[in-house]
């Protein structure tokens, strides 16, 4: 709980039964609090995101790299999972008020830095158009692949599970790339359906997970919903027609699905051998 000093009486005791750490200030430092914790969290999911793009071109894992790296103290586990990116209603208006403030008071310098967490959150949605273009072995020119003639199943379409929210989701920002790359989508959510559908009427919107992957050349994992983690890849697998698939999250267990026949594509994590398996 944080609390601006002014004229007035707060009910301190209340908080402390609760056992809410209280903090007293004054209103410049409590209205900066929130965009700075928001910024904060951003900038370390961009900084896991970033070393996810240096995994891949090294064959290093970003899994067992947050892993190790989060043991940490100073560092801790939470926002350390590499993905697609956040999205939502806060952290990407708030960097960018940010930045916009920092300019206007004439400090733009010092928020920098947020100008570069962005582009890194930005360019993990195109990396999924790449890895579908790879998977289904189509160029990747300037203008992106041609994936005429694919269905794709997209899983997820709100910006994280357990909600119907999909305001600046990436999930739904990859399925338009997708879509704009000419690709057929089916799209299914637990939650999110009724508002991804108003954000993109144009998509054909699955009843189930099941009807979604039917007849998918390529299926894409984009929201971490508990029902695409623990999914049997083996049933999934013998009503696709193409056993790819796209682990946006690194929420998949990726032995499991290569077991089972899938050629899978994790998010700066190499994809071992059949013997390693």
């Amino acid at each position: 709980m944080l609390l601006a000093a002014h004229k007035g009486v707060f009910d301190l005791a209340a908080a402390e039964d609760r056992e809410v750490p209280v903090v007293v200030t004054d209103f410049a430092t409590a209205e900066l609090v929130k965009h700075a914790a928001n910024s904060f969290l951003a900038t370390k999911i961009s900084f896991i995101n970033a070393m996810a793009e240096i995994c891949e071109v090294t064959g290093a894992d970003v899994t067992q790299l947050a892993r190790a790296i989060g043991y940490d103290d100073r560092i801790g586990k939470k926002f350390l999972r590499a993905g697609i990116g956040f999205g939502g209603a806060c952290l990407p208006k708030d960097i960018r008020a940010f930045q916009a403030r920092a300019q206007e008071l004439g400090a733009g310098e010092a928020l920098r830095f947020l100008h570069e967490v962005d582009l890194i959150n930005q360019r993990r949605r195109t990396r999924v158009v790449q890895l579908a273009a790879d998977l289904l072995d189509r160029p990747y020119g300037p203008a992106g692949p041609d994936l005429t003639g694919f269905r794709i199943a997209v899983l997820g379409a709100t910006f994280k599970p357990g909600t119907d929210d999909v305001r600046d989701s990436p999930a739904l920002a990859i399925t338009r790339k997708l879509h704009r790359a000419g690709a057929h989508i089916a799209l299914y959510d637990p939650k999110g359906m009724a508002n991804a559908r108003r954000e993109q009427p144009e998509l054909e919107y699955a009843e189930s997970m099941v009807a979604a992957v039917t007849d998918a050349d390529l299926v894409c994992v984009l929201t971490a919903w508990e029902e695409f983690r623990y999914a049997d890849p083996v049933h999934l697998g013998s009503l696709a027609r193409g056993r790819r698939v796209i682990d946006g999250l690194n929420c998949l267990d990726q032995p499991l699905w290569i077991a089972a026949g899938w050629e899978y594509r994790g998010m700066g994590r190499p994809t071992p051998p059949p013997q390693q398996l």
